[in-house]
């Protein structure tokens, strides 16, 4: 296994969400400031933190109620045009479905069908490989869609069905569970919680191809920051968020 997250940009975004975006932390005190907001990702006390924080109300009950008022309106209002709009452009560039299906996991590790709209070439017998930067099986609809992280609206439907959250980590494909589970600290601990159409590593900057132990690290470390502090008034801080890296576009949306 390679070493943990070396003190870096994410780290200071892991400080700056925790105290709700007004300190800033000097470089020189990043170690210092990392050991506040860090925990043991592997050990019992993060498991039961964890596990006393989805226990709570929100999360058992208010979090089911937003998700759905919140999916419902979104489908109903600015979805139906935006899903014919961009199902039409797919049609229009290239072969192939609308949608995309794919299995992923989900909570206390239950696999489902995500839905997507399709990016890619259109191949039915093609396996999984994780996107990268000029992938060439993008395209040129499907490059738009991921910059602008249009293609995960259909999700919201998988919020409707209960297999997912508005915010929540994201999930992931068996393939990579299978790769990571074992070797990063605490990573069984994010399928607590619904995941979710966006999340905090997500909003954080953790997306795109997952190549090493390390960059999964940073990753599962803002999942379990979440797990660990989920309520409604972060959970709207993290919709507006996601809505501002959409209008701006992701540079590692590929």
């Amino acid at each position: 296994m390679e070493g943990g997250p070396a003190p870096g940009p994410l780290q200071a975004r892991e400080l700056d969400f925790e105290t709700r975006f007004r300190v800033e932390v000097p470089v020189g005190r990043l170690e210092q400031a990392d050991r506040h907001v860090r925990v043991d990702d592997s050990g019992a006390d993060a498991s039961a933190a964890v596990r006393a924080r989805v226990n709570g109300l929100y999360p058992r009950l208010g979090k089911r109620a937003f998700d759905l008022l919140f999916s419902a309106a979104f489908l109903l209002f600015p979805g139906v045009w935006l899903f014919l709009l961009i199902g039409l452009a797919i049609r229009i560039d290239s072969r192939g479905p609308v949608f995309f299906r794919q299995k992923r996991v989900g909570v206390d590790g239950r696999a489902f069908t995500c839905l997507k709209f399709r990016t890619m070439t259109y191949d039915p017998e093609a396996r999984f490989v994780q996107a990268k930067k000029n992938d060439c099986r993008v395209t040129r609809v499907g490059a738009f869609l991921r910059r602008s992280n249009l293609d995960e609206l259909p999700q919201f439907i998988n919020v409707l069905w209960g297999d997912m959250s508005v915010i929540g980590p994201r999930p992931h494909v068996p393939e990579l569970d299978t790769v990571f589970k074992d070797v990063v600290p605490g990573y069984g601990l994010r399928n607590m919680v619904k995941p979710g159409v966006s999340g905090l590593a997500q909003i954080s900057g953790c997306r795109g191809e997952t190549r090493s132990v390390r960059e999964m690290t940073h990753r599962i470390r803002f999942d379990l920051f979440y797990c660990r502090n989920v309520s409604l008034a972060m959970d709207f801080k993290l919709v507006w968020l996601t809505v501002l890296c959409a209008l701006r576009g992701d540079e590692k949306a590929y």
